[in-house]
């Protein structure tokens, strides 16, 4: 069913589909993009690379390139650490997603990275007409892979609040039962 906003799955299929990974994975509070994304890499069979990259300002906020044998992620490194994650989670929604490329826009970023590409990326293996960028919303993908970062930070940020510790068996016991609805445990 479309919703209003013309994204195709419904929000509670995705939030199921992104809780249930994140249990698969064992990831666990306080949320580490960056080892989510490696752990995710690892259950794929493909590595997913990220790079902080100087991404020209007006232009998108992250890319995402689907390697020959890997996904590397570029997000713009002049930003504050909390967006920063944001925009990688965004770009990992296109690849939960198996989003198609957008590489029919033409973007002066894509230019500026295969120009002066961060050591270790090696464009000869890349597929060069599959990326999708982070600039804005105007198709259900890019809504979509908001979504997916959106649900993702969100499940985190309600983790990470400061659970009750304690080594009595009874008081670990009350702590799991009020607080079972917490995160994709």
């Amino acid at each position: 069913m479309v919703t209003p906003f013309g994204v195709v799955r419904r929000e509670w299929q995705l939030r199921w589909q992104c809780r249930r990974l994140l249990r698969e994975l064992d990831v666990s509070a306080p949320l580490d993009v960056r080892e989510l994304c490696h752990r995710l890499g690892e259950a794929r069979g493909r590595p997913i690379e990220l790079y902080p990259y100087p991404i020209e300002v007006p232009g998108p906020f992250g890319l995402w390139f689907r390697l020959r044998d890997r996904d590397a992620i570029f997000f713009q490194q002049e930003d504050v650490a909390w967006h920063q994650d944001h925009i990688i989670l965004h770009e990992l929604g296109h690849v939960l997603g198996d989003h198609p490329s957008d590489a029919e826009v033409f973007d002066p970023a894509t230019s500026a990275i295969r120009q002066n590409p961060p050591a270790g990326l090696d464009w000869d293996v890349a597929e060069d007409e599959h990326r999708r960028r982070r600039s804005c919303y105007d198709d259900r993908y890019e809504r979509e892979a908001e979504l997916h970062a959106t649900i993702i930070q969100e499940w985190g940020s309600v983790l990470t609040t400061a659970p009750l510790v304690s080594e009595e068996p009874a008081v670990q016991r009350i702590s799991a039962s009020l607080s079972h609805h917490q995160g994709w445990r």
